[in-house]
């Protein structure tokens, strides 16, 4: 599995690249990705909206499960990534790539992120 050292990640399996002061893309790490196995539908519908740290921005949706998507930073959502609607199949083949979920305008703070190190002591890596 690979961890980016140059983002950051959450407690709930999101890694969230930092774009200039105010902007960020957002993702599910390798590791989430892994554990949900073939993703086959991405939904989400907040584009736009407001939402706070740690609240529910969209759901993934794999052969087994659902699996809720948690937002790392306050902030408006301002992008969906597009082919994910067509090539969910994206967040598996390359999860901090062409795989990433949203983009951010970010209102609250990134103080509570956590380090790839401290990302990788959370999965036991």
């Amino acid at each position: 599995m690979t961890f980016p050292a140059e983002l950051k990640y959450t407690k709930d399996h999101e890694w969230i690249r930092l774009e200039g002061d105010d902007t960020a893309v957002v993702g599910i790490t390798d590791f989430a990705q892994r554990e949900l196995g073939d993703i086959v539908y991405v939904d989400i519908t907040t584009v736009g909206q407001t939402i706070e740290e740690g609240e529910i921005f969209g759901t993934v949706e794999a052969v087994k499960t659902v699996s809720d998507l948690f937002i790392p930073v306050t902030g408006e959502i301002l992008e969906f990534n597009e082919e994910l609607e067509s090539s969910p199949e994206l967040v598996n083949e390359d999860p901090y790539g062409q795989g990433w979920m949203i983009r951010v305008k970010i209102t609250g703070s990134v103080e509570s992120l956590l380090s790839v190190e401290a990302y990788k002591e959370l999965i036991g890596e």
